[in-house]
């Protein structure tokens, strides 16, 4: 029989960590496995906690849990206070528990990643924040804190930018933790934070919510060698901060959850309820609008009854629709804001960027008839759209059977870069950027699927960013390698014409280009990854051979 001093001390770490799994409760409140998992199957049984399930493609399945009603006006008896003064003080409220549902995915990681520093400092404290830049905030034993913030796909980088600079110029902390969805954006933030009077660390996010304190998956915004969680808190600092938030003005008890068996799942719910599977789909969706189905089996490497079950059960949520009466699909205008909430970002601006609701709902789908003006360019050039699709459909399926990795493939609003040149802001916009990784090797290309440029001034046109772009170590700064740009073009005489284009502007300009040209129909024949490229001083290749490929 647990104690009623057990029942209070649960209870209040359930309420300032709520939506724990019971691993979480175990290092977090320093009990051992033996003590914290009867004591929440007993809180489970009388009404006091309840549970969830929830699994992403960063954690394993497992049940969550959350206080009751009747478990925040216990813990409000147990510490002599108002239910009210409870509800305002910790995360609690039926508020609060909606927000923290929405962001499910991220909550799990965070916790996986507190988890971990509790086992190399113990006790410690987390603090969740609702509109501060920081998503969490641990504190450790002596009285450092370290501010948690994690970038998720679905942010834009402007967004994100400001949102760091506002926590650079707030209070002071130890140390930042930055957790990140790629490696890309990795090596984007550490030049963004190198100048930060705090201390700041980053680390892929599947890789801190999955590797112990001991696994050497950090590294500093400075560049420096990889470090475990264990040395991060040696060179943590002695900041202090431990900000409020002003509450919220009205809190309410949390209520029943609802039932996930019956209808109208309201749709701060689903994140709990979808699996890993669905969660990759609508990720890739998000990515790749108006994408076939056959596109998005080849992508995520399932079978076409395995993809028809995932987008019967999103469609049924009234996550996915499909468009264009010809078997695409792309994200519900609720599907977009799922994820945008997911990541902290604001969902009227997904809305007005991606959704594909009619502004007649009487008139023919096309792309006039788009609302969201980057969705609505997509579809105006639905052929140049269904081609890039096609390529890196054929690109996953042909890595996966030669034994690859898709580590990274982002889409055009991603794989452009930014840089300087000559002291002036220049950018390339490719149309896809990949990378691969086997063994100690990697990969990675930016793609141009060309429809347009048939005249000489219009190649060297498109040459002209690229080539300013090698002229630096930027591209390696970037990617830790330099990427090979692979141009395709509709026919074989263009793709000729353009290799001669190259061999001038590049001897012109100077810069050794690591350009591969290819055409539609070679490309069909040989895949993406076989003999389908030419590279300006060399005959058909393919981009695997090449000596830029070694780590």
């Amino acid at each position: 029989m647990r104690s009623a001093v057990s029942e209070a001390h649960l209870l209040r770490q359930l309420a300032e960590t709520p939506l724990c799994d019971r691993l979480d409760l175990v290092s977090l409140s320093g009990w051992s496995r033996g003590a914290v998992y009867p004591a929440v199957a007993a809180l489970e049984r009388e009404g006091m906690v309840a549970a969830i399930p929830h699994a992403s493609t960063r954690t394993a399945p497992t049940r969550r849990y959350l206080l009751t009603a009747e478990g925040v006006r216990r813990l409000a008896r147990a510490e002599g206070t108002s239910v009210e003064r409870l509800l305002h003080s910790r995360p609690v409220s039926a508020r609060w528990r909606r927000l923290l549902l929405e962001r499910l995915d991220g909550v799990a990681a965070t916790y996986r990643l507190a988890s971990a520093i509790a086992g190399a400092a113990s006790p410690i404290r987390l603090r969740w924040y609702r509109a501060s830049p920081m998503d969490a905030a641990i504190a450790l034993p002596d009285g450092r804190t370290l501010a948690v913030v994690r970038q998720g796909r679905a942010t834009e980088l402007t967004a994100f930018a400001k949102r760091l600079w506002r926590l650079r110029e707030g209070p002071r902390f130890g140390a930042f933790l930055l957790l990140v969805p790629d490696p890309v954006r990795l090596r984007h933030l550490a030049r963004l934070m190198s100048g930060a009077r705090t201390i700041t660390f980053l680390a892929l996010e599947r890789d801190a919510a999955t590797a112990g304190a001991s696994a050497r998956i950090w590294r500093t915004a400075s560049g420096s060698p990889p470090l475990s969680l264990t040395e991060v808190l040696t060179y943590t600092a002695s900041g202090a901060a431990w900000p409020g938030e002003r509450p919220l003005a009205h809190v309410t008890p949390p209520p029943a959850l609802p039932d996930p068996g019956g209808g109208g799942i309201p749709l701060w719910m689903l994140p709990s309820l979808l699996t890993p599977s669905e969660k990759r789909a609508l990720d890739l969706l998000a990515d790749w609008p108006w994408i076939t189905r056959e596109r998005i089996a080849a992508l995520l490497g399932v079978g076409r009854t395995r993809l028809s079950g995932v987008l019967t059960q999103l469609e049924g949520y009234g996550l996915v629709r499909a468009g264009g009466g010809d078997g695409r699909f792309l994200l519900s205008d609720d599907g977009l804001a799922l994820l945008a909430r997911r990541d902290r970002a604001a969902a009227s601006d997904a809305r007005r960027r991606w959704s594909a609701a009619p502004l007649d709902p009487d008139a023919p789908l096309d792309w006039r008839n788009v609302t969201g003006r980057r969705s609505r360019q997509l579809l105006r050039t639905i052929d140049h759209t269904a081609a890039v699709h096609g390529f890196i459909a054929a690109l996953a399926g042909q890595a996966r059977d030669a034994g690859w990795d898709v580590e990274q493939l982002d889409p055009p609003h991603r794989a452009s870069r930014y840089f300087r040149h000559h002291d002036l802001l220049h950018s390339v916009h490719p149309d896809a950027f990949g990378l691969l990784r086997r063994e100690g090797t990697r990969w990675a290309f930016f793609l141009e699927w060309e429809r347009r440029a048939v005249r000489p001034s219009t190649m060297a046109a498109r040459l002209a960013p690229y080539l300013r772009y090698y002229a630096s170590q930027r591209p390696t700064d970037d990617h830790g390698l330099r990427p090979d740009v692979l141009v395709v073009f509709e026919d074989e005489l263009a793709a000729d014409h353009f290799l001669g284009v190259a061999r001038a502007e590049m001897k012109r300009a100077r810069v050794d280009l690591p350009l591969r040209v290819s055409h539609r129909a070679l490309l069909e024949r040989e895949g993406p990854l076989g003999s389908a490229w030419r590279s300006p001083a060399a005959a058909a290749v393919s981009p695997l051979e090449q000596p830029t490929t070694r780590q």
